[in-house]
C-alpha cells in the first residue's frame, strides 16, 4: 500500500508554530487590552502599571537565555509544549491578582515561560527549513505575535464587558491546551516523520546535511560568545526588541489616555496596527524570497528590506507625535508596526548558525532584549506619567539604523551558516 503523506509539511508546521505565537501574544496582551480598566476599578497608577510590566520583563530577560538552553537539550518536540502549558497556567492565575504585588507575581511566572516559544519556534524552524525559506518560515511563524495581539483586543474586550476583566484571563488561558494536543499529533522530527514525502523530506535533509557536515560535537558556550557574529544578533535584538515591548504593552493604553478611545472602541480599532504586525511579518521573509528568485543574494535581498525600513520608520515614528487625528494616529502606528516586524530581527540567528545553537544564540539575544525592555518599560512608565508619549516615539526613530549598522558589521553575511568545529575556532 502506498504512504499516506502530506504534501508540503513544512509549512503546516510553520502554521503550527505561527499559532503558538498566537496565544503567547493572546495571553501576554490580555493585560495591556485591560489596564486602564484594572487600572480604574483597583486604583493603580500608570507608574505601577509599569512596575507590573516590568516584573513580566525582568522574569523574561533571566528565562529567555535559560530556556534557550533547555529548548537546545530537550528538543522542540518536549519542549515547547511543556513551557506553553505552563504560560497558560500562568495567563489564568491572573485572574486571583487584586494587587500590583500578585499581578507582579503572576507576570514573573508568565516570563518565565513564554521565551521558550522563540526560542524552540527558530529552532524548529531550523530543522524544517532549508536556509533560502528561513526567513518567510519565521516570518509566518512570527507574525502571530501581531496576530495574537490583534485578536487579543475584540476577543479580550469582548469578554471583560459581558463576564469581567478575571474571566478574560480565564479563557485565554485555557485555549493554550487545545494547541497542546494538536502539537503532540503532528511534529514529528523530519528524519522520522511518517506523513512527510520523501522528495520534501530529501530538500529539508539536504540542506541540513550541508549545515551540519564540519560540525558534529557540542559547541561549548565560550566559543559563541568570543564570534561577532553571536554580538551582532545580541545588538540587533537589544536595538529592537524594546520596541516591541513597548508596541504590545502600550500601545492600546496610548489609544486610551492620549487619544481618547473608550474600551469598546479599543475592542473595534485597536487590532488594526496588530494585523499590520502580522503582514510585516509576512513581508520580512516574503520580500527578500522575491529578491532572491530573481537572482539576488539572500545577504543583499534581506540587508536592503531592512535598511529601506530603517530609512522609512523615524518619519512615521515623528509625525506620530505631531499629527492631532486620532484615525491619522492609528494609521501611522500601523505603518510602525509594519515596518518593525518587516525589519526582521528574530530570523538572523537561524541565517547566521547551524542549527544546533540557534536556540541558545537565539536565547541570548531576547535575554539581552528583555532586559533593555525591561528597564525600558519603567522609563516609559515615569515619561508618560510626567510628560506624554511623544519622547519614546522619538527614541524608537533612532533604533533601527543602529541595528541595521550591528547587523551589517557584526553578523556579517546573512544565508552563509558559519562553521563551528574547533578547527575553525
Amino acid at each position: 500500500m502506498r504512504r499516506r503523506t502530506i504534501p508540503h509539511l513544512r509549512w503546516y508546521i510553520a502554521i503550527l508554530l505561527c499559532m503558538s505565537s498566537v496565544l503567547t501574544y493572546l495571553d501576554r496582551q490580555t493585560l495591556s487590552v485591560l489596564a486602564t480598566t484594572i487600572q480604574k476599578e483597583l486604583n493603580l497608577s500608570t507608574v505601577q502599571y509599569s512596575q507590573i510590566t516590568f516584573a513580566f520583563l525582568f522574569s523574561y530577560t533571566i528565562f529567555y537565555a535559560v530556556n534557550g538552553v533547555v529548548i537546545d537539550w530537550l528538543g522542540t518536540r518536549k519542549g515547547l509544549p511543556l513551557f506553553l502549558s505552563g504560560w497558560s497556567v500562568a495567563t489564568m492565575l491572573h485572574a486571583l491578582a487584586s494587587t500590583v504585588w500578585q499581578f507582579s507575581f503572576f507576570r514573573v511566572l508568565l516570563g518565565a515561560t513564554q521565551p521558550a516559544n522563540f526560542s524552540a519556534g527558530v529552532k524548529a524552524v531550523s530543522e524544517w527549513f532549508p536556509m533560502k525559506e528561513r526567513a518567510l518560515a519565521v516570518g509566518i511563524f512570527n507574525s502571530g505575535t501581531a496576530i495574537g495581539s490583534a485578536i487579543a483586543t475584540p476577543i479580550v474586550a469582548f469578554i471583560a464587558l459581558e463576564l469581567g476583566w478575571r474571566q478574560a484571563f480565564i479563557v485565554c488561558g485555557a485555549i493554550g491546551f487545545i494547541w497542546v494536543i494538536a502539537w503532540w499529533a503532528l511534529y514529528r522530527q523530519p528524519q522520522s516523520h511518517r506523513l512527510l514525502a520523501d522528495d520534501e523530506r530529501e530538500l529539508i535533509l539536504s540542506g541540513a546535511r550541508a549545515e551540519e557536515q564540519s560540525a558534529q560535537t557540542a559547541v561549548p558556550l565560550r566559543r559563541l560568545l568570543r564570534m561577532k557574529e553571536t554580538w551582532g544578533c545580541i545588538a540587533a535584538r537589544a536595538c529592537t526588541d524594546p520596541i516591541s515591548y513597548f508596541l504590545g504593552f502600550w500601545i492600546p493604553k496610548y489609544l486610551q489616555d492620549e487619544r481618547g478611545f473608550t474600551l469598546v472602541q479599543i475592542g473595534f480599532y485597536a487590532w488594526i496596527p496588530y494585523a499590520a504586525l502580522a503582514l510585516g511579518n509576512i513581508f520580512s521573509g516574503a520580500a527578500p524570497r522575491y529578491l532572491v528568485a530573481r537572482g539576488w543574494t539572500l545577504n543583499r535581498a534581506r540587508k536592503t528590506t531592512m535598511f529601506v525600513i530603517s530609512c522609512l520608520m523615524p518619519v512615521c515614528c515623528l509625525l506620530v507625535t505631531r499629527v492631532e487625528s486620532a484615525a491619522l494616529a492609528v494609521a501611522l502606528v500601523t505603518a510602525m508596526m509594519f515596518g518593525h516586524s518587516g525589519w526582521g530581527n528574530i530570523t538572523i540567528p537561524a541565517e547566521v548558525f547551524p542549527k544546533r545553537v540557534v536556540g541558545t544564540v537565539t536565547g541570548f539575544g531576547g535575554a539581552v532584549g528583555g532586559l533593555l525592555g525591561a528597564i525600558s518599560q519603567l522609563y516609559i512608565g515615569y515619561v508618560v506619567q510626567h510628560l506624554s508619549f511623544a519622547p519614546i516615539f522619538i527614541a524608537c526613530s533612532v533604533m533601527y539604523l543602529l541595528g541595521f549598522a550591528f547587523v551589517h558589521f557584526l553578523a556579517g553575511e546573512l544565508g552563509k551558516v558559519r562553521d563551528l568545529s574547533e578547527n575553525a575556532a
